[in-house]
């Protein structure tokens, strides 16, 4: 009730994990339509050679359509009771999931498929009884089709501006081309924040941690190739200057985003302040301190909750979104 008494139209936006942890009490209690003995994960790609292991234990298919999906009914349930949204995390696994064997390596997994039609028809079901919006983060290996099935059910996608490519020339995606049923936004939690990301921070942390299987250079060469053809897009549509600052950059690649035709845009916090560090490297546990980054500015000195409302750059970046709505 706060939240839209704040002007909030939605309200407060809950997130919905691909899983649970594997010693924790959900599953404990979901054990008979939990698969202990494999672990969630994802194959190898682009951003992540050596593929990922998130640790938690699948859905069974088989034991939960057996459960007549009630378990993931009543959690969904659960979740949109005090919700003007929610945010499906890696919504693909109502349609596959990538399964390893516990304790193995990503690469020896394999996909294992799920009935899309009980579980996306339950989960628009009950967002339909909640009068609850559905963003689905439609990342990664998928075919055409999956995201036409979410939005035909009214599930919004998810658009993150680096991984846009448009199909009709060798670049960014152009502002028109983007989906209007999807949230858009420059960066996602499993990047560096877009000054990292510009710095090439999402190469260097990969070459530390050891996740690249081709040649940092050849990587970084790539990185390169990409952030410019994006600036070149950027000056096609007037949004940035010679020699910007980084901060000029940030702020044109969110005006980007907001001119395009989708129904949603996210603007990060990091993104706000000019804070250079992954919160979170997707595949790693103990090698990286994964959500545990305290926020902070370009220098790395903190900033506190209660900086914010005066926070300078915070100010420029949100003036700029507004802007480029009211157009």
């Amino acid at each position: 009730a706060a939240a839209y008494d704040a002007g909030m139209s939605i309200g407060i936006m809950a997130d919905l994990a691909v899983g649970v942890h594997p010693g924790g009490a959900d599953a404990t209690n979901l054990t008979g339509v939990l698969a202990p003995e494999a672990s969630v994960g994802a194959p190898a790609d682009g951003y992540n050679q050596n593929g990922q292991d998130w640790s938690q234990p699948p859905w069974h298919p088989r034991k939960l359509a057996e459960a007549g999906y009630r378990p993931w009914r009543d959690m969904l349930r659960t979740v949109l009771r005090h919700s003007g949204g929610i945010r499906v995390d890696h919504i693909l696994g109502l349609f596959r999931l990538w399964w390893i064997p516990r304790g193995q390596s990503p690469l020896t997994g394999t996909y294992v498929h799920y009935d899309y039609n009980a579980l996306v028809g339950i989960l628009a079901l009950e967002a339909e009884r909640a009068g609850a919006v559905v963003i689905g983060e439609d990342l990664g290996t998928c075919e055409q089709w999956v995201q036409d099935v979410l939005a035909a059910r009214g599930i919004m996608g998810t658009s993150i501006l680096w991984f846009e490519r448009s199909p009709s020339v060798d670049g960014p995606r152009h502002q028109g081309e983007y989906r209007p049923l999807a949230l858009s936004s420059v960066t996602t939690h499993d990047l560096p924040p877009t000054a990292g990301y510009l710095a090439d921070e999402h190469v260097a942390l990969r070459e530390r941690l050891g996740l690249l299987t081709e040649p940092a250079e050849q990587v970084r060469a790539e990185a390169r190739l990409e952030r410019e053809r994006m600036l070149t897009r950027l000056r096609e549509h007037g949004l940035l200057g010679d020699d910007p600052s980084e901060r000029e950059i940030v702020e044109a690649l969110h005006r980007y985003v907001v001119r395009t035709p989708s129904a949603l845009v996210g603007v990060a916090l990091v993104d706000g302040v000019g804070e250079r560090r992954a919160q979170n490297q997707p595949g790693t546990d103990q090698e990286y301190p994964n959500w545990k980054i305290p926020l902070a500015d370009g220098s790395g000195s903190p900033v506190l909750i209660e900086d914010l409302p005066d926070n300078v750059r915070l100010a420029s970046l949100l003036a700029a979104v507004r802007d480029e709505m009211t157009r």
